[in-house]
């Protein structure tokens, strides 16, 4: 199985558990790897024929946007729910992080992996 990646998509979006989270809209950064077999779209040279990650990066957007979310894991869920549907991606790992939110740590999320890698 090839992969089709997008690093660090920054993604803005309402989330978190605490009320002063909830005041103002907060940065979270995206990983994704998805699984294709990219060579038909090698053969044809044809975006039709292969994951549009422009198209992926949209949706996370609109769906991050739109989100009104209290954790990082029901928005990662939903992400990998919708990337799996819309894209017919057979498999994906999904990095979803959230800078400051701890004050000793860089950074704090979680990664989950859905579907099946062939």
């Amino acid at each position: 199985m090839d992969l089709i990646f997008i690093h660090e998509l920054r993604l803005e979006t309402t989330i978190g558990v605490h009320p002063h989270e909830r005041q103002a809209r907060q940065l979270l950064i995206l990983d994704l790897e998805l699984g294709a077999d990219i060579r038909p779209a090698a053969a044809t040279d044809q975006l039709n024929d292969t994951l549009d990650y422009q198209a992926v990066a949209r949706r996370m957007n609109e769906l991050a946007a739109a989100s009104d979310f209290q954790l990082v894991e029901t928005l990662a869920e939903r992400m990998a729910e919708l990337l799996l549907r819309e894209f017919a991606a057979p498999w994906l790992r999904l990095t979803l992080r959230k800078p400051g939110a701890l004050p000793e740590a860089r950074e704090a999320g979680v990664c989950i992996e859905r579907g099946r890698r062939g």
